[in-house]
């Protein structure tokens, strides 16, 4: 047993993600002593090894993507080659000028302590992190999720690739098979597929991301296909085994057993939660059968005094999303704010292909599903003007409302700057515009916004629709 004095706080955070740093920061401003335990780096998956570092390689994929075409617009270069070692070190340079940043933060603040170690409850309100012992009758876990790796038969026997480890490598792979075509793996097929690998991508779902509209994932699959990645849907990989320098990986599709090849093997397969080292047993914190924390509305778990945001809890898993968890918990535990809660909430998200996919609100599908009777206006990207300029006019803007009020039910968009054009519409959601409104407000000419005006001038109702 443990004989190290135990240290007291008004609050601790255990994981220093885009949802605990800025929780912890804000409550140690209001002049709360606050721990923040973190067992790597500060900044969590979304900073160290998710969306800025993914983010920075995509452009760097995107523009040898753009000086392929550059004869389109009239410019003679030559092939461009990869330099995969120079990328990783750009990509390595701006996380770290980011990160550094987030640690200089920590330390400017009084009240706040910053604990590096691995977090383990051993009773109510008390944790162990090596040989010190912290206590404290609020404690907020903010551990995030990791990789999932699916059983696959002989799997643990290959050196496979993750999210994290794809991005640091500096040699390129001649041929790369990705397990998963969900966010993670569309976003890495493209990039590397620009860079220059031969990439084959096996999704057990009949179709690419399949929470998004369909003809969404339909016009992702088109662009895939003509940049030459192999897309597989309803494979599912039954086994994996090395053969030198390749990996074979043998995939149900159908009635028929297929093999496929590559030099790297990508697993991108969702996600698993960080609770298993937590001992949350301890004190009685419940988690589903995947091991994602149980939270109420206030993000309170099953323990007293135990609150959970961030990935680590579910679905959403974005960034934007926790750091709105975090908003939300400070307002609730630190300025008693009794309303705060994530009821109504909404929760955007985009997927950072080229064309770029944002999407709020509900699907065509769920929408109907609800029973509402719907007005949809769609507006192709290559009727748009400056679409045409630039020379990107794949994808379409869709805008879903409800046939009786008119407000906006949901929008999704896939096109250039679809991330980006998404916030028009996340705003008249929020304030519960209707897509007149939309149409009715001027937007300058030329630009890709006019084809969010337009699509919401074209919203009529439905054929049959009384």
């Amino acid at each position: 047993m443990s004989t190290a004095p135990v240290e007291k706080y008004d609050l601790i955070v255990i994981g220093g993600g885009m949802s605990g740093l800025p929780l912890a920061q804000k409550a140690a401003l209001k002049g709360r002593k606050t721990a923040l335990v973190e067992k790597e780096l500060l900044g969590g998956t979304c900073l160290n090894r998710g969306c800025i570092p993914t983010k920075t390689m995509i452009h760097s994929a995107k523009i040898m993507h753009h000086v392929r075409r550059a004869a389109e617009f009239g410019i003679v270069v030559g092939e461009p080659k990869a330099d995969l070692r120079a990328i990783v070190q750009r990509k390595d340079d701006v996380v770290k000028l980011i990160r550094n940043g987030a640690y200089r933060g920590v330390e400017k603040i009084k009240h706040l302590h910053l604990i590096e170690g691995n977090a383990q409850f051993k009773a109510p309100g008390r944790l162990a992190i090596g040989d010190r012992l912290l206590e404290s009758a609020t404690i907020v876990i903010n551990t995030g999720t990791e990789a999932s790796i699916p059983p696959v038969d002989g799997l643990a026997d290959v050196d496979y690739l993750t999210n994290r480890s794809a991005l640091d490598l500096i040699e390129l792979p001649e041929s790369l098979v990705i397990i998963g075509g969900g966010y993670v793996g569309v976003e890495f097929a493209q990039m590397y597929a620009r860079f220059g690998s031969r990439v084959t991508l096996l999704q057990r779902a009949e179709r690419l991301v399949p929470n998004e509209e369909p003809d969404v994932s339909a016009l992702l699959l088109d662009v895939f296909r003509r940049e030459g990645i192999e897309v597989v849907t309803g494979a599912a990989v039954v086994g994996v085994r090395q053969a030198g320098g390749t990996v074979v990986v043998g995939a149900r599709v159908g009635a028929q057993e297929k093999t496929f090849r590559g030099t790297r093997l990508l697993v991108a397969t969702g996600r698993t939660p960080n609770t298993a080292s937590l001992n949350l047993e301890v004190v009685g914190v419940e988690t589903d059968s995947a091991g994602f924390i149980k939270v109420d509305n206030r993000f309170q778990t099953s323990a007293a005094g135990v609150w959970a945001i961030g990935d680590v809890k579910g679905p959403p898993m974005f960034t934007h999303s926790g750091r709105d968890d975090a908003e939300i918990l400070y307002r609730s535990l630190i300025k008693g704010d009794s309303t705060a809660t994530v009821d109504h909430r909404l929760v955007p998200h985009a997927v950072f292909t080229d064309p770029a996919i944002g999407s709020v609100g509900l699907t065509e599908a769920e929408a109907r599903k609800l029973g509402y009777t719907l007005k949809i206006g769609v507006q192709p990207f290559k009727a748009v003007a400056k679409a045409r300029a630039i020379g990107e006019t794949d994808g379409f803007i869709k805008i879903i409302a409800d046939d009786t009020t008119d407000k906006i039910l949901g929008a999704h968009i896939i096109g250039p700057e679809g991330d980006n054009l998404i916030h028009e519409l996340i705003i008249a959601m929020q304030v519960g515009a209707t897509f007149q409104d939309v149409a009715r407000a001027i937007h300058i000419h030329p630009t890709l916004a006019e084809g969010v005006n337009v699509a919401a001038g074209g919203v009529h109702r439905e054929e049959g629709a009384e």
